[in-house]
């Protein structure tokens, strides 16, 4: 499939550039970095790098040339592929200010004549699943005026809601006051008794509360939107329509799209002794009555390790077990080490590079036995290796999958034509967020037809590059971009950083730990990586994915006003850093 050449918003003013030379002629094979062409703004001149390796199949615009920032100016393809049908320069896609109505509004119809009406058990798009992705997408094809159906099996809201993010937000906020409570008497406030305990009923009472809230405004802004709900498992049939199956008996959905947004489940393990009810999932633990005197995190990412510092505050003797040589992985280096450093400090044991061969259950307790090291002996274990995505719903239909996830192309559509797949059943990125995202483009190209297009590998609409992600510890870690490592693959870089070491606000608050990175591009000054690990990471980061997705260069950051005292100034310190123009850090000396 062609990938659009496109003039870049290379700064905030931009707002047209002129192509100086184009260095590949029609026809011509290209290497993806390789340099396309040449463009000049009214503050630079610079070098466009081909996104893609292929032939460069059509130039929209010419030598000499002034365009529009976003608009197309030239496809790169496979060798002897057409450009897209009525290729010609286009504006931005973005919707107008003046128009959001009319954006909103479906695509009109090729026929004059006015659609039959549904019957009532037929429908313009059937959702298939009602977490973030799912009902998202059945809230925004209903906006675009189609007649639509969800179809739940469990509780809406999905993983997030119901054994996610939420409920162990919920449980990390108790952490989080615990560890104010131990910081008291540091700040000269006397408890008569600095001992606390853990009512584990009312805090799980607590958490099923909110979930409870949250679910039920699922369902109400399903409702308030006409969407026509289901209880009940989904599958799609031969016939491409959508089967529901509870305690009723079986309901046909007939339908023109689907969109299969069954999420993702637990990921299993084979190990000796996996199978022990005292070896717990995330699902598990966060209805468990009793705090275990000791615990065992099988997998050091996102969940074991939040989950981990959950019991660890709340006075388990917690061990971490991780094969990779640092926990969390997916995050930068750095960020890594920094937060395995405090967690040690919290009392957490953490062994990386550590493989489990058995588990054995004793009766009272388990042990766990691993390579190259003693034992682990814990009253519980939890099982923390990450999700898969659920397949249940695929039902009769042959769709084509790639390790195990529902593969999609640019419009969330599958390799069956007429059923899309957002979300984390197509793997792409396990994150709520990104769900939101994938299930309005689903929609969109569901009721409208496919023209909306997302990019999930470069910076573009629904873009994994400009997706931030965030663990919820303390302190927390948050990231966006491109790690150092990864940076320095592809490109010449400079990195500023900024301890909260020397943050005002911070210092004041006792959450000195950690820092602030910024990874760009030496030549241009574009932001290819932001990495916090600290107070309020999981805020600050949402504006280092807006100045990334808006392509803010750090020399434009440093403009801008931050206010004064607040946690976000490091970032605007570590950017000016990467420029060496820090105010508030010594000199550098060459």
């Amino acid at each position: 499939m062609a990938v659009e050449v496109i003039m870049p918003k290379a700064g905030i003013d931009m707002t047209e550039g002129q192509i100086v030379k184009w260095n590949k002629k029609e026809g011509e094979k290209v290497e993806e970095g390789e340099i396309l062409l040449e463009i000049m703004t009214d503050k630079t001149s610079m070098e466009l790098e081909a996104e893609a390796s292929g032939y460069l199949i059509k130039v929209l615009k010419q030598d000499g040339e002034t365009v529009p920032v976003t608009e197309v100016i030239g496809y790169i393809g496979a060798e002897g592929e057409e450009a897209p049908t009525g290729a010609a320069p286009q504006a931005a896609s973005e919707p107008k200010a003046a128009e959001p109505v009319a954006a909103a509004q479906p695509a009109a119809s090729t026929s004059n004549e006015p659609k039959a009406p549904k019957g009532d058990d037929e429908f313009d798009v059937v959702v298939i699943g009602g977490g973030p992705a799912g009902y998202v997408a059945a809230i925004k094809a209903a906006q675009l005026g189609g007649k639509v159906a969800i179809v739940e099996k469990v509780h809406f809201g999905g993983t997030c809601l119901n054994k996610g993010c939420i409920p162990t937000k919920t449980f990390l906020k108790n952490a989080e006051i615990i560890e104010g409570i131990e910081m008291a008497g540091k700040r000269g406030i006397i408890l008569e008794n600095d001992k606390f305990t853990i009512d584990m009923p009312k805090v799980v009472k607590l958490k099923n509360d909110i979930v409870k809230t949250l679910t039920n405004g699922v369902q109400g802004l399903l409702k308030s939107n006409d969407v026509k709900i289901y209880n009940g498992i989904g599958k799609i049939n031969v016939d491409k329509d959508v089967v529901v199956t509870n305690d009723k008996g079986e309901t046909v959905l007939r339908t023109d799209k689907i969109i299969l947004a069954g999420g993702s489940k637990v990921g299993r393990i084979n190990i000796p002794g996996i199978d022990s009810p005292k070896v717990l999932t995330s699902d598990d633990i966060l209805d468990i009555q009793q705090i275990p005197k000791s615990l065992a995190v099988i997998g050091g990412g996102v969940v074991g390790i939040e989950l981990g510092q959950v019991f660890n505050s709340f006075g388990s003797e917690v061990t971490v077990v991780e094969m990779m040589d640092r926990i969390i992985p997916g995050v930068d280096r750095e960020s890594s080490e920094t937060l395995r450093k405090e967690l040690e400090k919290k009392g957490m044991k953490i062994l990386t590079s550590t493989a489990i061969k058995e588990i054995v259950d004793n009766g009272d307790t388990l042990t766990i036995k691993v390579d190259g090291k003693d034992d682990i002996v814990a009253e519980k274990a939890l099982l923390s290796i990450g999700r898969v995505p659920d397949l249940e719903g695929i039902g009769e239909i042959d769709l084509e999958l790639e390790n195990g996830k529902v593969k999609v192309d640019k419009y969330m559509e599958t390799s069956v034509k007429g059923i899309y797949a957002p979300g984390d059943i197509n793997g792409t990125r396990m994150l709520a967020h990104a769900a939101f995202r994938m299930g309005e483009i689903a929609a969109e190209n569901a009721i409208q037809g496919n023209h909306r297009a997302t990019r999930l590998e470069t910076n573009s609409s629904a873009s994994i590059y400009t997706i931030p992600s965030a663990i919820y510890t303390v302190p927390e870690v948050a990231m966006v971009g491109l790690t150092e490592e990864q940076a320095k693959e592809k490109y010449d870089v400079s990195v500023g950083k900024f301890a909260f070491s020397g943050n005002g606000r911070a210092l004041a608050s006792g959450e000195s730990a950690g820092f602030v990175k910024v990874i760009a591009d030496k030549k241009y000054g574009e932001i290819l990586g932001v990495h916090i690990v600290g107070p309020s990471a999981a805020e600050i980061i949402n504006e280092a994915s807006t100045l990334m997705k808006m392509e803010i260069t750090v020399d434009e950051v440093i403009k801008t006003i931050h206010g004064h005292p607040t946690y976000s100034e490091a970032l605007f310190e570590a950017c000016a850093d990467v420029l060496g123009e820090a105010v508030h850090l010594p000199k550098k000396r060459k």
